[in-house]
């Protein structure tokens, strides 16, 4: 069962990171491998519910594993989820050029780079790169000719010709491009396009709600794991804001459909805000576990810590190098991998906090990313010897 989740929830977060790669880049192919992900993720829920029902034998058992039944269907359910956003490439002419640019300028970006053949990472691993740590960026898949590598591990080496598809903070991409291709990373100036405001408004709707339902799913997993029902609330309220924004969405799209003549892009616009609304809705899924009464089962907390992006929680110390900046001096993103979800300073919690943000000393930081970062994380917390 353990394994199963570990497989679950690594396959939907990486299905997800290529749907959006799928749209952004106008890539079938890419579209046709989340689908075929999607069987795979069809498969283990299915061995997922099996194992369950041979693992009870008591009520208190069937209680305990209920929950994990229920994050397993909510794995599932943003699996689903990110094949219609990958179908939008497949039956559509695309989304909107306005939204493929602001996507780029989402919390967390996803950007695509060709190894360059005189570039220094020919032949090194991702490992020995350490992308996570100097770059801010993760590399979700690498396209090798026809073949594709999809969640690399640390022992994946980059050759000539590899496309590397990689997901993190925008500040990361120059990092990325210079190391990959040895050339200077120049942001493109755009054009202006001269859309209208009402598509305008739309987009940024899709892109705001495409962040919240990311801070949902880890918020969701850092309620189980930590067993906060704080968290959960959070999620639910989270839950509540994407339903009014899909609305307020639809009116928007309505409204830009006037002044466009091509209206396929819009009807992308609409699908993709509802498989996002659905992502949130199994994020609250997911926190749902912890507000019953009975106690998750501990395999859940042992599957997230597990998991390929996992959750770390530390206490900054007194005289630490963290204590007196702001989280825009510590940059994390670019320099751990880590994005911060939460912080709780004595009783008052703070989800998502802003770049001002001056952390001090007895803060507790809830981020998510790699044991790499993890590592860096509680180096910066830590007090100096």
């Amino acid at each position: 069962m353990k394994e199963l989740l570990v497989k679950m929830k690594d396959t939907s977060e990486l299905m997800v990171d290529l749907g959006y790669s799928a749209v952004l880049y106008g890539d079938e192919d890419l579209a046709m491998e989340v689908l075929r992900l999607e069987e795979k993720m069809d498969l283990y829920d299915y061995h997922a519910q099996i194992s369950a029902m041979l693992s009870a034998r008591t009520v208190d058992d069937a209680e305990a594993l209920s929950g994990i039944l229920q994050i397993a269907a909510a794995a599932e359910i943003i699996s689903n989820a990110a094949g219609d956003i990958a179908k939008i490439v497949l039956f559509t002419t695309g989304i909107p050029y306005e939204l493929k640019r602001d996507l780029r300028q989402a919390e967390e970006t996803l950007t695509r780079v060709a190894v360059h053949p005189d570039s220094k990472v020919l032949g090194r691993t991702l490992g020995d790169l350490r992308l996570e740590t100097e770059t801010g960026m993760r590399a979700i898949a690498i396209r090798r000719g026809d073949s594709w590598i999809y969640d690399p591990d640390p022992e994946t080496a980059l050759r000539k010709g590899d496309i590397l598809f990689a997901r993190g903070h925008d500040e990361g991409l120059p990092l990325l491009f210079e190391m990959v291709t040895g050339k200077v990373y120049h942001h493109k100036v755009q054009e202006p396009s001269g859309v209208e405001a009402d598509l305008a408004r739309a987009v940024d709707i899709i892109v705001e709600m495409k962040n919240r339902s990311e801070l949902a799913i880890g918020l969701a997993y850092m309620a189980v794991l930590f067993e906060n029902e704080d968290v959960a609330y959070a999620v639910a309220e989270i839950e509540g804001q994407m339903d009014a924004m899909r609305s307020e969405l639809q009116l928007w799209v309505l409204e830009a459909a006037k002044h466009v003549e091509d209206v396929e892009g819009l009807r992308a616009l609409l699908q993709l805000s509802v498989s996002t609304e659905i992502i949130s809705d199994a994020a609250l899924k997911i926190s749902d576990v912890v507000l019953r009464d009975v106690e998750p089962h501990p395999i859940l907390a042992m599957a997230i810590r597990e998991s390929d992006e996992i959750i770390a929680r530390v206490e900054i110390q007194p005289g630490a190098p963290m204590v007196g900046k702001s989280l825009k001096d510590l940059q994390l993103e670019t320099e751990t991998g880590m994005y911060v979800l939460a912080l709780k300073r004595g009783a008052r919690w703070t989800y998502n906090p802003r770049s001002k943000t001056v952390l001090e000393a007895g803060d507790q930081i809830f981020a998510r990313g790699t044991r790499s970062g993890e590592e860096e994380l509680l180096a910066l917390s830590s007090a100096k010897i």
